[in-house]
């Protein structure tokens, strides 16, 4: 077959290789289209950098991973005017050194040091810790990482799962380059559908490429134009990139080589351009029924009765029978059974009585009749063991009397280092798990970091998280301790909820909504996908943040990951956004349920008919029960879904 683009306009975003790229589209037969995306700039002055030189020549850091050629030459030129060069390097030949690739094993021997282990292709963080297992025990041991660019929340969250220590070092970032005319014309052609294959050879060319085109206002025509162009990436590390960005990937080339993904893109660029054009025409893209989505369902985990539950079946995409219904805040004050055991005790001590929290719930369950019950407990009690003194004021809600401000305050935010501090916890799971009927699944949750932070440092609710967001952006290195932390506890948290009992479980990010999308993929997102890849592997985990739609791609998470959505957009778009291989939750207003019966049936059917039969879709609220609803009308909510969504043979 011969290897020709035979014409097609081939963009590329490449940027330290961008004269190389162009000559091979040109000798491949393309129109080369090629606009540097990114440049990386050392992170001057660089003291985690220098602090990070002394602990490996004094023997703290015994084994450390190299990423790239280029960060390993920055971080020794940052620390060259503070370190003995000598000693550094000869501190390196000393210890375990694992180099991801052959560029930083490379850059290595120039300075007459030789890597312990060199990570096979294609060099992706699943093969560094694939290497690890089969090499060297890091259990107990502290592992320095010479990142690139941005934390990979996947390598840290591996490492801390084999009982290592995760030391990260940044020594250099990925800003705009110098000219970005060429980029800026890329985008709006690719916005306008004038580009047949875009090329990719780095993830964080992903980041740019929409950080630019949400400053040209085209964020959502570039999404229409990428639509109906080829992508080809350069390899899996790229490709995660590109689908948690809700973008599709059509080819990987054999070898993760920019010679070969050139070379392959042209000999099947005919094909690819040809297969994408017919996947974006408007049937295509419309489902009408489920049978037009193109998914694979996930394996149950267990053999639990309730893994055959409607509600479990739509969490790992199957077709349902009907579409499973539950209601977040479905035990609540708008119960006279919850008022009247409510009335006997405080909140807190409602929350630590496992019985009672058990009694609530099921009772609510019944009542309802919903598809899946939610243990009942609140976001905030994990902070209690991590220091923080909270109390419930009536009328006010919670309070946090002793909130962190600054990076200082962290000295006195403690780690979970008993998770049996929270026991009465799983032991409501536990107890709830028992007191349920077996086909019912139970979900337990937590609230997701930001949220818990948000608390932390306001001491309560806040509209405009000033505070926050000032240590946010203090960069003293605050924040990250503070999510650290928080992040630690939290999948420590639900992974024990798990083990009690829950075959499903929640995160609450009720206060993610104050964020634009750049702010939570820099301050939130690491963290999440840290907590995503710490939750015991195939458990359902449903993410759900509310106030802001333009987050919703970037709440995917993994395949098990379900996204909850609240009432803000429609689902048919929300759900586009997410991207059809991914499950979701929601999305009725809470306030119909304030109306008529009449209402809340057209209401119900509304969200229905824009699921439009797909498999994965999991009926509730955008938000919790408010207090002021009657109970009839909860009920027949739930009755309306459960008859309005069965589906005919």
């Amino acid at each position: 077959m011969t290897q020709n683009f035979n014409g097609l306009r081939v963009a590329s975003l490449e940027s330290r290789r961008a004269d190389d790229m162009a000559r091979m589209i040109t000798k491949f037969g393309g129109q080369a289209c090629v606009s540097p995306s990114m440049r990386e700039v050392p992170i001057e002055p660089n003291r985690p950098a220098i602090d990070f030189a002394y602990r490996v020549i004094t023997g703290e850091i015994p084994i450390m991973i190299l990423m790239t050629g280029v960060g390993f030459r920055y971080l020794l030129k940052t620390t060259e005017k503070h370190v003995d060069q000598q000693r550094f390097l000869d501190a390196l030949s000393d210890i375990t050194t694992i180099c991801r690739g052959p560029k930083p094993a490379a850059v290595m021997k120039e300075f007459g040091l030789k890597p312990t282990h060199r990570v096979p292709e294609p060099n992706t963080w699943r093969e560094l810790l694939t290497t690890i297992d089969e090499e060297l025990p890091i259990a107990n041991q502290v592992v320095g990482i010479q990142e690139y660019g941005v934390t990979n929340a996947s390598l840290i969250a591996g490492l801390e799962a084999r009982g290592a220590i995760p030391e990260p070092v940044r020594v250099y970032g990925w800003e705009y380059p110098e000219d970005t005319k060429p980029l800026e014309e890329n985008v709006k052609e690719l916005a306008a559908g004038n580009r047949d294959l875009l090329l990719f050879t780095s993830a964080h060319q992903v980041v740019n490429l929409f950080r630019m085109a949400d400053s040209l206002n085209l964020t959502d025509a570039l999404r229409e134009g990428l639509r109906r162009t080829a992508i080809a990436s350069i390899g899996p590390t790229t490709s995660d990139m590109l689908r948690e960005s809700d973008l599709h990937v059509d080819m990987e080339p054999s070898h993760p080589k920019m010679g070969h993904l050139v070379s392959e893109a042209a000999r099947d660029s005919a094909d690819l351009v040809a297969q994408r054009r017919t996947q974006a025409t408007p049937h295509h893209r419309i489902y009408t029924n489920a049978s037009d989505v193109q998914r694979t369902p996930l394996p149950s985990i267990d053999d639990h009765p309730s893994q055959s539950s409607l509600f479990m079946k739509a969490c790992r995409g199957e077709a349902t029978e009907r579409t499973p219904v539950w209601l977040m805040r479905q035990a609540g004050r708008y119960m006279q059974e919850y008022r009247d055991v409510r009335s006997q005790q405080t909140f807190l001590e409602l929350c630590a009585n496992p019985k009672l929290c058990s009694e609530v719930m099921c009772t609510a369950v019944d009542r309802l009749g919903v598809d899946a019950a939610i243990i009942f407990s609140d976001l905030l009690p994990i902070l209690v063991p991590m220091g923080f003194d909270l109390e419930f004021v009536k009328g006010d809600g919670p309070v946090i009397h002793n909130p962190v401000r600054v990076a200082k305050d962290m000295d006195r935010v403690k780690a979970l280092d008993n998770p049996q501090d929270l026991g009465f916890v799983y032991e409501t799971v536990s107890q709830t798990r028992k007191d349920l009927p077996e086909g019912i699944p139970l979900i337990g949750f937590a609230g997701a970091p930001f949220t818990l932070a948000s608390y932390a440092i306001e001491g309560g609710g806040s509209k405009q998280y000033a505070a926050t967001k000032q240590l946010m952006r203090a960069n003293d290195g605050g924040w990250a301790e503070l999510m650290d932390r928080l992040t630690d506890a939290i999948i420590v948290y639900l992974n024990e909820q798990i083990t009690a009992g829950a075959q499903c479980v929640q995160l609450f990010d009720s206060w993610a909504g104050c964020l634009s999308a750049a702010d939570y993929t820099r301050f939130v997102l690491p963290w999440m996908q840290r907590i995503i890849a710490g939750v015991s592997p195939g458990v359902p985990l449903i993410n759900f943040a509310t106030g802001n739609p333009e987050l919703l791609p970037l709440l995917r998470g993994d395949g098990r990951t379900v996204v909850g959505i609240d009432w803000r957009i429609d689902l048919a778009s929300a759900w586009k956004r997410v991207g059809h291989d991914i499950s979701v939750q929601g999305n009725l207003d809470p306030t119909v349920l304030l109306t008529d019966k009449p209402t809340i049936r057209a209401a119900a059917q509304d969200v229905l008919d824009q699921a439009a039969g797909r498999p994965g879709h999991i009926f509730n609220l955008g938000h919790g029960v408010m207090q002021t609803t009657p109970v009839e009308n909860a009920i027949e909510l739930v009755k309306a879904v459960q008859e309005l969504s069965v589906r005919s043979e």
